[in-house]
């Protein structure tokens, strides 16, 4: 059977740490040391890393270990949500530190051609605010509206995505939800940026992941997404389909309904647990959504749907759910 292309964001492979185990929950991993992790996992082939890299690793360094494995960059992320940028990258009060963000940026699209990755991601996660009265709503939305546009200006030959999340950092960050993000692109007016959107971040944001799928796909605008799982209290970033499977068959469905072909990527955080292990599980799930997707009644599911009759609906996903579990392993 064929199946999609898979990735995984590379941080899915490096050391966390938290406010309790601020040691970390294993020995530092740099960037060329996770790529030779994900590579363990067998079936990934495309890796979402941050930039810049880990101490003294280069591009070339990249580039070659890359090659090395057969796996391609579908896309760098700029670390622009770290200390430095703690009161925002776009939306920072002080012009010196949207600069420097911008400059982290512009380096990270240079990164982008030289590997011929997909797109830059852009994760804005110090953008917003934290307490009433904080902030000027409105400057807040021209900044981070204006500083987009900038940036994807500037590089007229790159995909830009925006990954909205409803919080954490702040307690509410700007690109907080789908409808959102859209109405933020469509203010920017440009043609090269659109949105990745992170399954577990639609389920903490309270959303319906297939619904903000759709949406994303009438505007033109899912170039990417990320899966993961949470209770969505919060971004536990865990395997995919450890909790949700319904939404996440659901989820797979509206892409496949709408032919968007694209990475299935990993956004997974293994805190305790193995990483190689943590995205090979996750992989013989995905192949298994896959193909309950090609045992799904696609003609019986329409039906059902015309009548909004939910039992119907839900007896048809149960059969290509179940039936399909206990395929190829």
């Amino acid at each position: 059977m064929s199946y999609p292309e898979f990735g995984a964001g590379l941080w899915n492979f490096a050391t966390y740490v938290d406010r309790y185990a601020t040691d970390g929950y294993g020995p530092p991993r740099g960037t060329l040391e996770q790529i030779d992790l994900a590579a363990e996992v067998g079936d990934i082939g495309w890796v979402d890393l941050n930039f810049p890299f880990s101490d003294g690793v280069s591009v070339d360094d990249v580039k070659a270990k890359l090659a090395e494995h057969d796996i391609q960059a579908i896309g760098i992320t700029p670390d622009i949500y770290l200390r430095e940028h703690a009161k925002g990258a776009f939306t920072n009060p002080d012009p010196a530190k949207r600069a420097s963000a911008l400059a982290i940026m512009n380096e990270a699209a240079d990164v982008v051609r030289e590997l011929g990755a997909k797109y830059v991601k852009i994760w804005p996660g110090q953008d917003g605010f934290d307490y009433p009265f904080q902030v000027d709503y409105h400057e807040l939305n021209r900044l981070a509206v204006e500083g987009m546009r900038d940036l994807a200006s500037g590089h007229p030959d790159l995909k830009f995505v925006i990954e909205y999340k409803p919080r954490e950092p702040r307690t509410h960050m700007f690109w907080g939800s789908a409808a959102k993000t859209i109405l933020g692109i469509q203010q920017m007016g440009v043609d090269n940026v659109g949105v990745l959107l992170d399954f577990g971040h639609a389920m903490f944001g309270g959303e319906s992941p297939a619904e903000s799928a759709q949406m994303l796909i009438d505007a033109g605008l899912l170039w990417g997404m990320d899966v993961n799982d949470n209770y969505r209290g919060w971004d536990d970033d865990m395997m995919v389909g450890s909790l949700h499977l319904v939404e996440v068959f659901e989820f797979f469905h509206v892409l496949r309904r709408n032919g968007w072909e694209g990475v299935w990527n990993l956004d997974q955080f293994p805190f305790r647990e193995d990483a190689v292990e943590n995205a090979a599980l996750s992989i013989r799930f995905l192949k298994a959504i896959h193909r309950a997707l090609d045992a799904l009644d696609d003609d019986g599911l329409a039906e059902a749907q015309s009548r909004q009759d939910a039992l119907a609906a839900q007896r048809i996903v149960q059969d290509a759910l179940l039936s399909s579990m206990a395929g190829e392993r």
